[in-house]
C-alpha cells in the first residue's frame, strides 16, 4: 500500500506531464494546494487527505469537485421550486445524476471536465430561475448552517474557466474541514454519510438511465437530500439519520431499475466460463462497470477483426445472452481495479475506462488509454458516447496478442472464471438449497463481497472464504470477488451447487436482495432469521449507498471493513451499532468472526 500511496503522489507532483495542450487555459496548470476529502476508505491515516489525494486528486480538482456539489445544493433547491410550481425537470434530472457520479472517488481527476460539468449545472440553474421569476423564493433560503445558501448563490458568468471557477468556488464554498469545525465532526460527518450514500445513488441510477430505465423519484430525492444540507434542519441528527436512511430505500429502487436494465437488453444471465487466455490479434480492453458501453463497442469493432476484453468489473458481461454472443468477446484480462497500473502496461492494444475505478495513467499507455462518460483525466483521451473511431485506430496501431500466453500470471493457476450466478440461476436451485438447509447439508450462507483495494487487511475476505466449512456457501458480488474468486471451493456436499458463486457486479446488488428476500419467504422468517451472514468490504462511495440499503431493508450483524469511514465519528457509530449492530471487521481474528457470524452474532 505504501509503494501505491507514493506512485500517485509522485504523478500528483509531476501532473503537469499528464496533460495535453489545451486541457488548460493558457499557463494554467494545477498546484498541490491544501485540500480537505475523506469520501473514501484508502484517505489518508483514516482521516483526510489534505495535500493530495491518495488517489491522485489533485488539491484544484478537490476544490472544483467541492465547488459542483456546492452548486448541484442550488439546482436541487431550485428543481424542487420548479416541480412544486408545476414546471417539469427532466433536464435537470438527468445531469444531476451524471454530474453526482463525476465526483465519486477515482471517477474524474480532470479540472476543465469538472468546471464544464460546473458550467453546464449553472446554466440549468439559470434556466430554473428564468422559469420562475415570477415566484417567490422561500425565507429558509436567506441563511445556511454554514456559508451562503447555495440557492442565491449568483450564477456564474465565467463559463467553464477553470482558473475562474476555481476562485469563484473558493469565495462561497466551505470546505470539508472547516464545516467540522463548524458543525463539530458528528453533524460533518452526518452530511458526509448522506453525501456520499446520494453520491453512489446518482451513480447507480446513471447506470440504469444508460440502459432505459427511470424513475423521477429517484432524481427528486437527491434533491431533497442535497437540499436537506443547506436548510433549517441539516444541524437535527434524527433529520439526518432518517434521510440517510431513505437515501438506502430509494437506493433499493434505483439497483432494482438497473437489474431490469440489464436483464431488459442482455438476456437473463447464465452460468458462463470465461477464459483468462488472450487470442493472438489486435485488441481492445473494457474497463469499468458500463454495459451499455461494451455493447456499443462490440458493435462498432464487429468485423474489424480487433477482440474486445473485459476487465475489472466488466467480468460478470460474459454471462449475458445479449453480450456473449459477439465472437470477439475474446475473454477477461486482469484482475481488480488496483492492479490497473501494472496491467495496463503490459495490454498490448486499447484500453477504455466507461466508469470508475480510474488511476493517474503511466506513460507507458497513456497514449492508448480513452475515457467516456462521467470519467475523465487530464491527458487522455475523452470520447463522446458512440464515436470509438479513435479506439479502434489505437488497437489497430498496437501489437496486440501474438500469442496465447498471457502477460498476467493467472491466479492458482486457473485458466478460467465461472460467473453469472444471478437471482434467476440460483433462485432455480432454491428448493435444493431449502432441503439442504432442512437436511443440515446447509449450515450457513456468507455474502462477501463489495469493493476491492490494496490494504493488506483485505486478505480477512479471503481467509473468510477459505475457512468457511464445507456445508457453507460463500454468494459474492463486486470487484471483492478478486479476493476470492481464485478459490477452489468445490460444490455443497451431497449436492451439485457450487459453493462459491459471482453474482456478478455492484451493480447487480439487487439480486441478493431478491434472493435473500426469496429464501426468508420460504422458511417463513425474515432476512435476520436467515442462516446468513454479510461481511462487506467498502472502498468508495456506491459501497455506502448499498450500505444504507441494508440497513433501510433492517439487516443485522453486517460486518463492514476493512476499516469504517473517517467520516463515521465515535456518536455517529454508537447509533448505528446500537441500532443495527453494525460490526467492523476484525483484521487477524478471522476466525473468532467466522465462528460469531456462524452463530449469528
Amino acid at each position: 500500500m505504501s509503494s501505491f500511496r507514493s506512485l500517485v503522489r509522485v504523478a500528483a507532483r509531476h501532473r503537469g506531464t499528464f496533460h495535453r495542450a489545451g486541457a488548460f487555459p493558457t499557463g494554467v496548470r494545477p498546484v498541490v494546494r491544501p485540500m480537505f476529502c475523506y469520501q473514501c476508505e484508502q484517505t489518508q491515516d483514516n482521516k483526510a487527505c489534505t495535500t493530495v489525494g491518495v488517489c491522485g486528486k489533485t488539491s484544484d480538482v478537490a476544490d472544483l469537485q467541492d465547488y459542483l456539489l456546492y452548486s448541484l445544493r442550488g439546482l436541487s433547491d431550485w428543481a424542487l421550486l420548479a416541480q412544486e410550481n408545476g414546471h417539469a425537470t427532466e433536464s435537470a434530472d438527468s445531469l444531476a445524476l451524471e454530474a453526482t457520479f463525476s465526483t465519486l472517488t477515482n471517477v474524474n481527476f480532470s479540472a476543465g471536465s469538472i468546471a464544464d460539468y460546473i458550467a453546464r449545472v449553472q446554466a440549468e440553474t439559470k434556466n430554473l430561475q428564468e422559469q420562475l421569476a415570477g415566484v417567490s423564493p422561500p425565507s429558509t433560503w436567506t441563511s445556511a448552517p454554514v456559508g451562503k445558501h447555495p440557492a442565491v448563490h449568483s450564477v456564474s458568468t465565467v463559463g467553464d474557466d477553470v482558473d475562474a471557477l476555481r476562485a469563484e468556488g473558493e469565495r462561497v464554498v466551505v470546505h470539508g474541514d472547516s464545516r467540522q469545525a463548524a458543525l463539530g465532526e458528528t453533524i460533518a460527518g452526518l452530511h458526509e454519510l448522506i453525501t456520499c450514500g446520494i453520491k453512489g445513488l446518482a451513480a447507480y441510477a446513471h447506470h440504469a438511465e444508460r440502459l432505459g430505465q427511470t424513475d423521477t423519484a429517484i432524481p427528486r430525492f437527491v434533491y431533497e437530500g442535497l437540499s436537506l444540507l443547506s436548510s433549517p434542519q441539516a444541524t437535527d441528527v434524527d433529520a439526518l439519520l432518517g434521510k440517510a436512511m431513505e437515501c438506502g430505500a430509494v437506493n433499493v429502487r434505483a439497483l432494482e431499475l438497473l437489474d431490469k436494465g440489464h436483464r431488459d437488453r442482455f438476456g437473463v444471465p447464465t452460468p458462463s466460463s470465461v477464459s483468462l487466455r488472450p487470442k493472438p490479434g489486435k485488441a481492445i480492453l473494457v474497463s469499468g462497470h458500463d454495459m451499455a458501453t461494451l455493447e456499443d463497442i462490440l458493435r462498432a469493432t464487429a468485423d474489424t477483426g480487433i477482440n474486445v476484453y473485459t476487465h475489472g468489473e466488466m467480468l460478470p458481461a460474459h454471462s449475458y445472452p445479449g453480450l456473449k454472443k459477439y465472437p470477439h468477446l475474446a475473454g477477461h484480462y486482469g484482475g481488480p481495479w488496483q492492479l490497473q497500473r501494472m496491467e495496463f502496461s503490459r495490454f498490448p492494444g486499447a484500453i477504455i475506462l466507461t466508469t470508475n475505478c480510474l488511476q493517474p495513467p503511466r506513460r507507458q499507455y497513456e497514449g492508448r488509454l480513452f475515457t467516456t462518460g462521467p470519467t475523465a483525466h487530464d491527458g487522455v483521451q475523452h470520447l463522446a458516447d458512440g464515436e470509438y473511431d479513435a479506439l479502434i485506430a489505437a488497437a489497430q496501431a498496437a501489437e496486440g496478442f501474438t500469442s496465447d500466453e498471457s502477460t498476467i500470471p493467472l491466479r492458482n493457476g486457473k485458466e478460467t472464471l465461472e460467473v453469472g450466478f444471478g437471482h434467476e440461476t440460483i433462485l432455480s436451485v432454491a428448493p435444493q438449497i431449502i432441503d439442504a438447509v432442512t437436511e443440515g447439508k446447509l449450515r450457513h450462507v456468507f455474502v462477501v463481497g463489495g469493493c476491492d483495494g490494496s490494504e493488506s487487511e483485505r486478505s480477512y475476505y479471503t481467509e473468510l472464504a477459505e475457512q468457511a466449512p464445507q456445508d457453507t456457501l460463500v454468494l459474492t458480488l463486486g470487484c471483492g470477488k478478486y479476493r476470492l474468486n481464485h478459490l477452489d471451493m468445490g460444490n455443497l456436499p451431497g449436492t451439485s451447487i457450487p459453493r462459491l458463486l459471482d453474482m456478478g457486479q455492484c451493480n447487480d446488488s439487487y439480486g441478493a436482495v431478491v434472493v435473500a428476500n426469496a429464501l426468508a419467504s420460504a422458511f417463513k422468517t425474515d432476512i435476520n432469521g436467515l442462516p446468513l451472514s454479510l461481511a462487506l468490504s467498502w472502498f468508495e462511495q456506491k459501497a455506502v449507498a448499498v450500505l444504507l440499503s441494508l440497513l433501510h431493508l433492517g439487516v443485522q450483524n453486517i460486518r463492514v471493513g476493512p476499516r469504517l469511514p473517517a467520516f463515521v465519528t465515535p456518536d455517529a457509530l454508537a447509533v448505528l451499532q446500537s441500532k443495527f449492530q453494525l460490526k467492523p471487521t476484525a483484521h487477524g481474528q478471522t476466525s473468532q468472526d467466522l465462528a460469531s457470524m456462524m452463530a449469528k452474532a
